[in-house]
Parts: C-alpha cells; structure tokens; sequence
C-alpha cells in the first residue's frame, strides 16, 4: 500500500516537541484528520513508545499544532493544538499547550504566513482550542526566526533566542469562568483542592495532604499506582464538578507545596529561596518532566487568588511567580485583577525558545 506526503515541519517549542501542519494540506476537523494525526505521532502503541511513527512516548512529545488564515480580525493566524494519546486512538482538542504554543510564531514567519520584521516580529496568534488571543514577540535575524541567543531555558539543554508570549484575558479558557464552580477551594477526596481555570483548567491540590514534600521525581511519581490512582479520582470529579467530564487532557492535576530545597534532574541543588512554590503536575497520566507550561500560567494566576491552596504556598511573590519545577525555575508574570466584584486574570506572560528541527513530508499510510 503506497504511503501519502504531507508537508509538515518538525519542531521543539518550550519542552514539548510537536509536528506543525498547514491547515490547508489535512483534511476537515473529523476522523480522517485525527487518523493522519495518530499515523504520524505513531499512536496507538500498546508498548509506549510510537516506535511508529515521530511520538516520543510521552505526553510532552506527542502533540500536533496545525497552523491556518485567522478567523479573527484581530489575529495574524489561527492555531489549533493536538494531544494525540500514545496508548489509544485519541486526539484531544480541549485545552492548548503553552510550550508548542512558542513554535508557532516562528513557523508563521518562517513560512511567510506572518512579514518578518528584522529584530523582533509580533505575531498575534488565535487559538482555536481556547478561543483565546496569544502575541509572541519573536526574534527576527536575516528575515528568519532567530535561534541563537543567551536564554536558557530550564529543561533545555543550551541556550536560545527568548520569545515572549502574552497570554490575553486568558480566565475561562475552557470553562468560560476563571474560577469554574465560583470558589477558590473545594474539598474532593476528603483534600482541599482549587479549581482554576486559566489558559487550561487546572486542579491544585497540597503535596503534604498526599503525603508528598512536592520535591519528588517524575520517575518516583510514575512509579507510585496508588497515588496515581487518588490522583486520577481527583481529575476526574473536578472535571465533573467544572463542567467539563471525559478529556483525558484537561482538566489537569497538580500538587503543590511551600517553598523548599529541590534537586532537579539535571543533579543541580536549588535552595529554598530559589522559587515561590514547588509543584509537580500530572499530564495525560504521566508526571511531567518540567512543568506544563498552561499549567504553570493557571498556577501563576491562582497564585493571585486569595483563598487557593496556590496561594498560600506562594502568595509572598510580589514580582513574577517563580515556580520550582523537576527541570529547574520558571518565572512567570501574572496580572490579576478584580471585575464585577470578582477575580479577573487580565493576562500571563511567559519566556520560551523554540527550533525547527526539521521540514519536509511526513508519511502516512
């Protein structure tokens, strides 16, 4: 059976990798869209490892970005973000991904969707997933996305040229509500949970209340069935509870703890003061090996919040949240403020780099 060519490019954003795609060369939202998607990423594969296909084997490394005219008169493009699952046929379309996010200004430029501007280039970005607006301020060099640069990115080896995304009015980006069920702490599972909806929806719950200093390996979590299992339990009923039961990628949970000494993958030892919180979070059933970088804006935000468990573990930050992560510290700019007598996240901005790894056709049987 002959195989089918599909332009697409190859990319790292943040820490994810994702294989990017024009709009025009898939086929309609649906089924036949989704087969190519799974084909591609190698999914689904009972051993884990998309040995099929370009996936890596976890969550952070099989995703999709599909890149098409704006719809919208205040974007340059529209963005559509794909979690394709690595064990099932799955692609899920309900939540954006903060990392893959960052590939796709220099794509648009890269491509001559967007007019490259020597320096730096804005490119107003609108995510189809959340309905929400994102301006990444991208490094121009010669007329091309810039690579090299003094940024470093915790999680990424070397260093690059910084992007900064604006993440707009990004409150209600699944839910339609900053905070989902109108508190700032609910109780599932017997534990004091917040349910906050920023840029994703996220569920927040202490570390010591399970148990845990917050400090723990990726690879220690994963390991734990049972604490995967409460876990798990807790996703499910607050995804109940914020409207928004069956995704298996949002709404997504993490656990988060006071400042403390951490050590993070790379062996480095970080003091206490490094960062304003610690947290790990969960993606698609996985504990992620830096932070989910959606998850980690809505930590940021709820930070602001009066009342979230976020909150008091990190409500000294005055300046930008630093949230200690299993890869290192990430800063994060939060702005909240108050509307109609409520919290309002008025926007989140965040520094990444990203690389086109590679361009050309992907196969598809």
């Amino acid at each position: 059976m002959s195989q089918r060519k599909i332009r697409a490019v190859y990319m790292r954003g943040g820490t994810s990798r994702c294989l990017v795609f024009h709009e025009p060369d898939l086929p309609a939202p649906g089924p036949a869209r989704d087969r190519i998607l799974l084909a591609a990423l190698g999914s689904p594969d009972p051993y884990g490892r998309q040995l099929d296909g370009l996936g890596g084997g976890i969550s952070s490394l099989s995703k999709a970005c599909i890149i098409g005219p704006a719809s919208r008169p205040d974007a340059d493009v529209d963005y559509t973000f794909a979690q394709v699952e690595v064990t099932k046929p799955v692609v899920d379309y309900n939540g954006n991904c903060g990392n893959c996010s960052s590939s796709v200004g220099p794509f648009a430029i890269d491509e001559g969707l967007v007019k490259a501007v020597e320096g730096e280039t804005l490119v107003r970005i609108h995510n189809t997933n959340t309905k929400k607006l994102i301006v990444a301020h991208v490094p121009v060099k010669d007329g091309e996305a810039a690579v090299e640069g003094d940024f470093a990115l915790a999680g990424v080896a070397g260093r690059g040229a910084r992007i900064a995304l604006d993440f707009l009015d990004p409150g209600g980006a699944g839910t339609g509500r900053l905070l989902p069920t109108g508190a700032a702490r609910e109780v599932i599972d017997g534990l004091d949970a917040s349910l906050v909806d920023a840029t994703n929806p996220i569920v927040f719950v202490r570390a010591r209340d399970l148990g845990l200093t917050g400090t723990e390996t990726p690879q220690a979590v994963d390991a734990d069935r049972a604490l995967a299992a409460r876990l798990e339990t807790i996703r499910l009923e607050a995804a109940r509870r914020m409207g928004i039961p069956g995704s298996a990628s949002v709404p997504k949970v993490a656990f988060v703890a006071p400042p403390t000494p951490f050590t993070t993958l790379d062996g480095v030892t970080h003091p206490a003061d490094a960062a304003d919180a610690v947290a790990r979070v969960i993606s698609m059933g996985n504990c992620h090996r830096a932070f989910a970088l959606t998850a980690a804006m809505c930590l940021a935000v709820a930070a602001r919040i009066e009342g979230t468990v976020v909150h008091e573990c990190a409500g000294r930050a005055r300046g930008d949240v630093s949230l200690g992560h299993p890869s290192g510290v990430l800063p994060i700019a939060a702005r909240v403020g108050r509307r109609d007598g409520a919290p309002w996240a008025e926007s989140v901005t965040v520094y990444r780099t990203a690389r086109r790894l590679m361009e050309g056709f992907v196969r598809v049987p």
